[in-house]
């Protein structure tokens, strides 16, 4: 690994400390959720831990611990490589011991490219916002730095991050999704979308817009995010076309996607003020190619 880059990053996080605190990055539910090539189905619980739900819909809990993100490394690439640690806030990234694809962060949101490497948000030179990339060889390097917000502003955090199959990097922040191509151009996949009823979540004010969370990509291009701020589930076509796939309904809020196929599998946190995980209550509801939707898995561990 670039030790040396990953020393760097350690400094600017002791740095930036008091920055991470203000934004209360733990101070939400979880946002993570993938399918695997046989169909199983793993997700985030923020109070618990890990989930699987397998083909014929049996829960089981992993080993892995309760973080708020998650990423699967199909192929094992990143099996015996270094994941990124800092021994100061508690950010750490780390595999599930009985099944290491399974990969779950502390304090910021990872993706697992189909090149095998694994992409985080952090702090790189100047306490700008970087997108990191860790190799399966090891070796870490800065991928890009991340445009300002839609204010104009520095982004200060990511809210997701997800690969998709051509190789490019798409993220949310607040207000807008954007898209980082193989070869680092940045471009807006969607910005500003007004959505009705988007300060109805506790702790999710106006100000936030639609608090875009968790996406995902398909095989065609159309993203599907999570609106957690509005309750709903989005699908934004190549074209930019906007079409509703989910709308939830109080005190549930979607706050991550997976798609495959012509499915989409949403998590959903029951949602209630403060700071108590073991109230943050997840389900996870499966919306077919045809529209019909179903609850496969809930939890209850208050």
């Amino acid at each position: 690994m670039a030790t040396n880059t990953m020393k760097r990053i350690s400094a600017l996080f002791l740095a930036a400390g008091l920055l991470l605190a203000a934004a209360e990055i733990h101070a939400h539910p979880g946002s993570g959720i993938v399918v695997d090539r046989e169909g199983n189905v793993y997700f985030v619980d923020t109070g618990s831990g890990i989930w699987k739900i397998d083909r014929e819909g049996k829960l089981t809990k992993l080993s892995a611990p309760a973080y708020h993100w998650m990423a699967i490394d199909i192929d094992k690439r990143l099996a015996g490589v270094t994941l990124p640690h800092y021994s100061r806030g508690g950010a750490t990234v780390e595999r599930d011991r009985n099944d290491p694809r399974v990969i779950v962060s502390s304090d910021f949101p990872i993706a697992v490219g189909p090149d095998g490497a694994l992409y985080f948000p952090w702090f790189g030179a100047g306490d700008r916002l970087e997108i990191f990339r860790l190799t399966p060889s090891g070796t870490t390097t800065e991928f890009i730095s991340v445009p300002s917000g839609r204010d104009g502003k520095p982004l200060r955090w990511l809210n997701d991050l997800t690969a998709a199959e051509d190789g490019s990097i798409y993220y949310t922040e607040n207000r807008a999704i954007g898209r980082i191509s193989p070869n680092g151009d940045v471009s807006t996949v969607a910005a500003n979308i007004t959505l009705t009823g988007c300060d109805s979540v506790p702790e999710v004010g106006p100000e936030l817009g639609p608090y875009f969370r968790g996406l995902d990509v398909d095989a065609q291009g159309n993203v599907y995010v999570a609106a957690t701020g509005c309750r709903t589930v989005l699908k934004i076509a190549p074209d930019k076309k906007v079409s509703t796939v989910l709308r939830a309904s109080a005190p549930w809020s979607p706050t991550a996607v997976a798609v495959t196929g012509t499915d989409c599998y949403v998590l959903e946190y029951y949602h209630t003020p403060g700071d108590n995980r073991r109230e943050w209550l997840p389900r996870v509801r499966k919306v077919s190619g045809d529209g019909t939707v179903v609850t496969i898995a809930s939890i209850d561990h208050r």
